[in-house]
């Protein structure tokens, strides 16, 4: 008789550990550009990009302290961030429409995600809530960054791509047109 009355405090402690393993895990790779998701609708492996040279992701554990649909960078020019998760101070797990770039560093410290992607994950850890974790070292030799020095583009590093198997070196357009060669 007293059963249906002590049942619900003998359950809920069980209820509220299954709530909170039932959180999307959320590890991102810096070695690799990579992000895995597990949660309970899937399991998930996207391209990110994270901080280019010059800046830094931080690695660590994380649980996501601010969400906002659609977030613009006071600090970056006003550049939109749509579907942001974040998880230390201004650093943040958001879509980003420069898709060509996933895969290698690229951001000033936030993991950018495709914007199908991003929605997916901020409907995601809304519904479930997340951890984060982010390990590994950011792939060496890629820099992005350009300088101009006496009218010319002077890269700080040259990018080399994978073309069927042959390797070539970016080159400026301009440069070719008028003159200019390789770099």
């Amino acid at each position: 008789m007293r059963l249906p009355v002590i049942l619900p405090f003998i359950l809920c402690p069980f209820a509220w550990a299954s709530a909170a393993n039932a959180a999307a895990h959320i590890h991102i790779n810096l070695s690799t550009q990579t992000m895995h998701v597990q949660s309970s609708s899937g399991s998930y492996s996207w391209p990110v990009s994270t901080a280019r040279a010059g800046y830094s992701t931080p690695r660590g554990s994380f649980a996501p302290t601010g969400m906002q649909p659609m977030h613009y960078s006071r600090k970056y020019h006003m550049s939109p961030m749509p579907h942001s998760i974040f998880f230390r101070g201004g650093y943040a797990i958001h879509g980003s429409y420069e898709t060509g770039m996933l895969g290698r560093p690229a951001s000033h410290g936030c993991v950018r995600l495709s914007p199908g992607h991003a929605a997916m994950l901020y409907q995601m850890v809304r519904n479930e809530g997340g951890r984060i974790s982010i390990t590994g070292s950011p792939p060496h030799g890629q820099y992005y960054a350009s300088a101009r020095r006496g009218g010319r583009v002077a890269y700080a590093a040259p990018r080399s791509r994978q073309a069927y198997g042959r390797s070539y070196v970016v080159a400026d357009p301009l440069a070719l047109l008028f003159g200019g060669g390789l770099f």
